[in-house]
């Protein structure tokens, strides 16, 4: 069976590329350029086999004539052969654990579990290729340059041991090559976070730009001194396309966060950034703009809300970044890039607009950031970027196909591709990425938290009330049924209960089907609130709600997710599930008490929860009381 998939794949790649058509030394340059936005600078192409036009910056992009000229080249650390071997024993030409064996595991979804702690990243979760002999075992050391890592940790000595240790080893477990998914990301621990990823990916764009200057120099001798001679053989490099680095981020400012944490690792004046000033002026906020956020009185916002909100929060955007020994050029076309920053509606945007996304084939490594927060956007823009990572170019783009590693050429790159998945929490959407969408054939490390049940006012009885529900796919009709027979016909009857009622849906498309039922059966006087609302809307309906006009207010939880404002009025709370973000659960609890004279005995609350609720009911009641509520139904 694997025999035909290869077959078939090593077919329609000969087809579609012509590999006679071109040789290692006479490479031509792309005469159609992608240009993924008129933003972007426009630039002639750059093939990341040829040698770069020489740069007085730049000593690593000159080009040379001899191996005696090498060493102004690549400037080796005294380790570099040590950390090499690490590097090409998974992105090398024959990856050590790629094997007919560890992808039929992986193809099958074959996966072996074992449960570990690693340090400061707690406890971990590993899933391994079942057919798969990995090839280290114990705690891989950290593999970054010498020249990377020296600074690094004189930078690290004027940190906390707590953020050295988390960085420490979160470099470790990505030395591994090994994808990751780290399902709690506590709000001081993210800048430490992005600066350890950040080194990491600076390091796998600085190994892959090594590796093929050498090979140039090996070519650019062979053919001095043999003319007539056939070019070395084995110099395979590379993908189809140069970039081979992807940030896919929910907002601008989440691309200037990760540029400040790229850039302290190529640190001025030893490094030149190019279009610096217009990536900050296009990425921060405009000239003369406030913002509101971060210029609030502490506790005016929770501070999860000013984190996530504050500076540009604009939602289209994709930049590419080239990066060379010396210098650090943002704005570079993409296909002359190594790093691709992008949202998924900006990359969607390009790839439907231009009908192709060849400089998608060749990522290596993969960063999700705010998976949480990506979750409250649009899903299923993620998944359609998803859908196109590592597959085989429409165009051939003039590569010189005897540099190009046999693992992309047999459509084997996803199997190697390391995919690093960061999430305030654990989500359904997360969790599914995580089991069915990754493939790396050197294993899978997702973290496991433990939690605590959420601060909530004293005396207020919770009141979780389950359904039973066999299926997911049954899971919506089973709740709203629930919901609408059972739970709310009940409120009904009681005239306490039945007015200063806010009914919170987690679920966009359970809030649609709530609202038309409010608005067609229940008979009572409701308004809404979600993120669709309009400013006008929100103040008419907040201030309908507080004076009683309205027994019922409907809140959606993007809607609490984006605007965060404080509802007063509430008596009576029921969530028609378990929202995602926790804190949003106590923030509820606590408006009522917004209110002078109020008692908890005052407030009511009820949680609609099945068994696929988990997730969630972990994070509200806490792991062994969420334990508890669904073992005992």
């Amino acid at each position: 069976m694997a025999v035909g998939i290869d077959n078939s794949i090593t077919t329609s790649l000969l087809t579609l590329l012509n590999v006679s058509a071109t040789k290692a030394g006479k490479r031509k340059r792309p005469e159609n350029e992608f240009v993924p936005s008129e933003k972007l600078n426009k630039r002639k192409p750059v093939q990341f086999a040829e040698l770069e036009p020489p740069d007085s910056n730049n000593i690593d992009d000159k080009p040379t004539t001899g191996v005696a000229e090498a060493s102004n080249v690549v400037e080796d650390g005294p380790d570099e052969a040590e950390y090499e071997d690490q590097y090409e024993l998974h992105f090398g030409v024959k990856p050590a654990v790629l094997s007919d064996s560890s992808r039929a595991s992986v193809d099958s979804k074959a996966w072996k579990t074992s449960k570990d702690r690693q340090g400061k990243l707690g406890t971990t979760i590993l899933s391994m290729p079942a057919n798969l002999q990995p090839p280290f075992s114990g705690t891989p050391r950290i593999d970054i340059l010498e020249r990377l890592k020296t600074p690094f940790q004189s930078k690290q000595s004027k940190q906390s041991r707590e953020h050295v240790e988390l960085q420490n080893d979160l470099l470790s477990t990505l030395s591994s090559r090994r994808d990751l998914y780290l399902t709690s990301t506590p709000l001081d621990s993210r800048k430490s976070l992005r600066e350890a990823i950040a080194l990491h990916t600076v390091n796998h764009v600085t190994k892959k730009r090594r590796r093929v200057l050498k090979n140039n120099e090996r070519l650019a001798h062979a053919a001095k001194t043999n003319p007539s001679a056939e070019p070395p053989e084995d110099v395979q490099d590379q993908g189809f396309t140069r970039p081979s680095i992807l940030f896919l981020l929910p907002f601008r400012s989440s691309a200037l966060d990760w540029f400040s944490a790229i850039t302290s690792h190529t640190p001025a004046p030893a490094f030149q950034i190019e279009n610096q000033s217009r990536f900050v002026s296009e990425y921060g906020l405009p000239p003369g703009a406030i913002d509101k956020l971060a210029e609030a009185e502490p506790g005016t916002y929770p501070p999860d809300h000013v984190e996530t909100f504050k500076g540009n929060v604009d939602d289209n955007f994709r930049v590419g970044i080239k990066m060379t020994r010396k210098s650090v050029k943002m704005f570079a076309e993409f296909y002359g890039c190594d790093i691709i920053m992008a949202s998924p509606l900006g990359l969607r945007r390009s790839i439907e607009k231009e009908k192709n996304a060849d400089y998608l084939s060749s990522i290596e490594i993969l960063v999700v950031d705010q998976l949480d927060v990506l979750t409250m956007q649009n899903w299923e823009h993620v998944k359609f970027v998803l859908s196109h990572l590592n597959k085989l170019p429409k165009e051939s783009h003039d590569t010189d196909f005897s540099r190009i590693k046999p693992w992309y050429l047999d459509g084997h790159a996803a199997y190697l591709r390391q995919s690093i998945l960061l999430s305030a929490y654990d989500t359904p959407e997360g969790r599914a990425l995580y089991n069915s969408s990754l493939q790396n054939v050197a294993g899978k490390i997702r973290t496991q938290a433990h939690w605590s049940p959420v601060n909530v006012p004293d005396g207020i009885e919770q009141n979780f009330v389950h359904f039973d529900c066999v299926s997911p796919k049954d899971e919506p009709e089973k709740r709203f049924h629930h919901f609408t027979t059972q739970l709310l016909p009940a409120i009904l009857k009681s005239a306490v209960q039945s007015a200063n009622t806010v009914v919170f849906v987690p679920s966009s498309f359970d809030f649609i089907r709530v609202h038309n039922y409010f608005r067609k059966h229940a008979g009572v006087t409701f308004t809404v609130l979600s993120e669709y609302s309009t400013n006008q809307d929100i103040s008419r309906a907040r201030q309908a709600f507080f004076q009683g006009k309205k027994a019922f207010l409907l809140i959606s939880e993007r809607f609490h997710f984006y605007k965060r404002y404080k509802v007063r009025g509430i008596r009576n709370l029921i969530f028609y599930g378990p929202p995602d973000h926790p804190q949003f659960f106590t923030e509820l609890l606590s408006y009522p008490f917004l209110d002078e004279g109020v008692e908890p005995s005052d407030v009511t609350c009820r949680v609609l929860y099945s068994k696929y609720d988990w997730f969630r009911l972990e994070r509200i009641a806490g792991t062994e009381a969420a334990i508890g509520l669904i073992k005992a139904n």
